[in-house]
């Protein structure tokens, strides 16, 4: 689902999976490729990350890409900058023990992304749900 609130669109799905697990997997940087369409590899100077975090993403057609993390609350929120650009928000939002919402927020100018988010949510379901 996306839902659209003034320049920011958040596109989320509701995973029958702990927070900790769906927290584990959005955080842990060497399983990012495993959900993340645009990530082949990740370098950084954390396994998991935190505010602050340096590193670089390969993109589907082989390029290294720089990026930090900006914002973090553990079991919350992160956010970060690649090649400079403000990109996607990460939010995790806990219903109970067994089940969460994962919701990806970006800029409005950013739609065509939506997509891309839809298709790293349906991966997580995949891995988390099995």
């Amino acid at each position: 689902m996306a839902k659209r609130c003034s320049s920011i669109i958040s596109v989320k799905r509701e995973l029958r999976a702990s927070p900790e697990s769906a927290w584990d997997l959005l955080t842990d940087t060497t399983k990012w490729r495993w959900w993340g369409p645009t990530v082949q590899g990740v370098t950084c100077s954390d396994q998991y990350i935190r505010k602050g975090s340096l590193g670089k993403v390969c993109t589907p057609i082989g390029l290294w890409v720089p990026f930090s993390i900006t914002e973090y609350e553990h079991e919350s929120y992160w956010t970060w900058k690649v090649a400079g650009i403000q990109a996607t928000g990460h939010r995790l939002i806990r219903l109970n023990t067994n089940s969460c919402i994962v919701a990806f927020e970006l800029p409005l100018s950013w739609l065509p992304y939506v997509v891309v988010c839809r298709i790293a949510l349906k991966r997580m379901a995949k891995l988390l749900e099995a």
